[in-house]
């Protein structure tokens, strides 16, 4: 009987997928009545006639555009009993191989028709951009060469490279008959997230891909749980609190004592000899992930896993390796199912109980205490500050994982690259160096008015992020049919229709790189390729042409405290150092690897030495 069943399962699940992600739609109906006349002859053709009798029968009932329809819920299971019945008694091991190959010929022709219907809609809707051409049987290629790319570190590369064989900067593909598109237009993307924002969401396939991971926290929720969310998490990074800077203070002596020693300390109290590490080469983006972590977690839950302090870091590992592949996950599209995934819940067993275990300690606390912690500079944490408006762990778990993600990535990932690229143009340090000692002087710590003064400091960070944005590829999916501006007809300039459940993946790596959005190259305006603070003294970027923290509504929140706490940790370093070189040209030859699960990171880490200024 378990052998009946599932042979009789694609006549289950064909329906049903039919009825689920196309209820209302057109299409649905003439496609699925050819795929009942195609199963109807082949079935005539074994002899199992139960199963004709109720597709004739039900080819009769009303369309699948009438919204009170209820054929959709039992009818997968009338042919289930249809087919189970006659299946019990026609079966013999010489129909198996026929029922199966004839099942799996009945599903390709489904999707091919499926998708010749979605090319009619589409061509009705209007244009469509062009199509990104040998990408292999259903897409197999393709997905195959994201991941090896992906692999490689060559992400930029790839697309750059996908573009150039289109002639424009909007393309589409299809992947095992889904329909995809790419782009890097700035009128795109500016509608994705501003003004065509409620056409555009996360959608429920990306929130189901990312759930295990970041649940349903403000990165994978669309509509009001995305809303509650925002409004949940936003008065953690008021002004007030983005300009305490205690917190990034305590773990900088930590940063300057591991950077002497080469590496991640033995122990809080390893000794160090501050004076016999100066110069010694280390990987300062290590460093900077494990600085950013323990400020992270210090700000989150009250209290840092000193991390810069322990060379083996389960926490961060794990946490590392599930962001991996998630990365994996989210590009094999259709395919994902395939993913291996034992290190990755093996990596979330080990985050969620460091995380559950914060909360309960909250959630222990009484409403007078976590208000004093709530409230007050001294002892503040996000997660008492949280747990004053729900009690729901699941809430407190999600939105802290998503946030440690953010506040622990964007802010280190964004250092490493300033470092790699300052280390290569030393005259960068001496001007930035001379302005944070003109403002700040050798040894006080910056203030909040100190950092957003230094309009230097504000140029290497804003250079950098040109160069090197935070999250260098994003998706959104259509949430109903809708349009782009651009990517249409013989120019590109026209707008294209999009169908409802159509991702659409933009890059702003690729967007801010692209030469035709610049100046031309001059004496004050470098080739968009170079490292150039100075550029941003007599030029600003058009709208929507530079966004590191995405925009619109769903802007990164966290925006400001990231650029605060990259401020901060900066001027301290150049305070005391005046010199920085790089060991990466024998590395990696000049030309950096960007390294993208989520975040861009240098895929061969950051090697140099720091150099202390002498002092008088």
């Amino acid at each position: 009987m378990p052998l009946l069943f599932f042979l009789s399962s694609p006549l289950y699940i064909v329906p049903a997928l039919l009825s689920k992600y196309h209820q209302g739609d057109q299409w649905s109906r003439p496609v699925l009545l050819t795929f009942y006349s195609v199963l109807s002859a082949f079935l005539r053709y074994l002899g199992l006639h139960s199963i004709q009798a109720v597709i004739r029968s039900s080819q009769n009932l009303e369309p699948f555009c009438c919204s009170t329809w209820r054929r959709e819920a039992s009818e997968p299971t009338l042919f289930t009993m249809g087919l189970v019945e006659d299946l019990a008694e026609n079966l013999s091991l010489r129909n198996i191989p026929i029922i199966l190959g004839g099942l799996l010929v009945g599903l390709v022709v489904l999707r091919h028709l499926q998708v010749a219907w979605q090319n009619i809609r589409i061509n009705r809707m209007g244009l469509r951009p062009p199509q990104i051409q040998d990408t292999g049987l259903y897409g197999t290629k393709f997905i195959r060469t994201t991941i090896k790319m992906a692999a490689e570190h060559a992400n930029l590369q790839f697309w750059q490279d996908m573009f150039r064989r289109i002639g424009g900067y909007t393309g589409e593909v299809r992947v095992v008959g889904r329909r995809i598109v790419f782009t890097s237009e700035p009128e795109n993307i500016k509608a994705i997230l501003a003004t065509q924002f409620g056409d555009y969401g996360k959608g429920e396939g990306f929130h189901r891909e990312w759930k295990d991971f970041l649940g349903d926290s403000i990165f994978t929720t669309d509509g009001d749980v995305w809303h509650a969310s925002r409004q949940l998490i936003r008065p953690q990074f008021i002004k007030d609190r983005v300009s305490d800077l205690e917190c990034f203070e305590n773990h900088m002596q930590m940063l300057f004592r591991t950077i002497a020693n080469g590496g991640a300390l033995n122990g809080e109290n390893q000794l160090v000899d501050m004076e016999a590490g100066n110069g010694k080469p280390v990987d300062i983006s290590d460093l900077f992930f494990r600085y950013t972590l323990d400020a992270a977690t210090d700000f989150l839950l009250g209290k840092d896993i000193k991390s810069l302090s322990t060379p083996v870091q389960p926490f961060a590992d794990a946490f590392q390796e599930v962001q991996r592949v998630q990365s994996v996950i989210a590009r094999a599209g259709p395919l994902n199912s395939l993913v291996p995934r034992k290190t990755f819940w093996e990596g979330l067993k080990i985050i969620d109980e460091t995380i559950n275990f914060y909360i309960e300690r909250a959630l222990r606390l009484d409403e007078g205490e976590l208000a004093s912690k709530s409230k007050g500079d001294e002892g503040y944490t996000f997660l008492h500050a949280l747990a004053g408006f729900t009690k729901n762990r699941q809430v407190l778990h999600d939105q802290l994982m998503a946030v440690l993600l953010a506040g622990r990535d964007t802010t280190a990932c964004t250092l490493s690259w300033t470092i790699y690229e300052l280390a290569r143009h030393p005259e960068a340090v001496a001007k930035l160096r001379a302005e944070i000692l003109s403002v700040v002087g050798p040894d006080r710590a910056p203030t909040y008015d100190d950092l957003k003064s230094m309009k230097y400091l504000q140029n290497v960070m804003n250079e950098t992020l040109r160069l090197y944005p935070v999250v260098p590829f994003n998706v959104r999916m259509a949430l109903k049919d809708t349009t782009l501006p651009r990517g249409g007809g013989p120019d590109g300039s026209q707008p294209i229709a999009i169908l409802k459940d159509t991702p659409i993946g933009y890059s702003t790596l690729a967007m801010q790189r692209r030469a035709d959005l610049y100046p031309p190259v001059s004496e004050k305006f470098p080739d968009v390729e170079t490292f150039s603070p100075d550029r941003w003294f007599h030029w600003q970027p058009k709208p929507w042409q530079y966004i590191p923290f995405n925009g619109g509504p769903r802007i990164c929140i966290g925006q400001q405290f990231a650029l605060t706490e990259m401020g901060y940790v900066l001027t301290r370093l150049f305070q005391r150092y005046d010199r920085v070189v790089s060991y990466m040209d024998e590395i990696d030859g000049g030309k950096p690897k960007m390294k993208a699960d989520i975040v861009l990171v240098p895929g061969d880490g950051v090697k140099v030495a720091f150099f202390e200024a002498k002092r008088d």
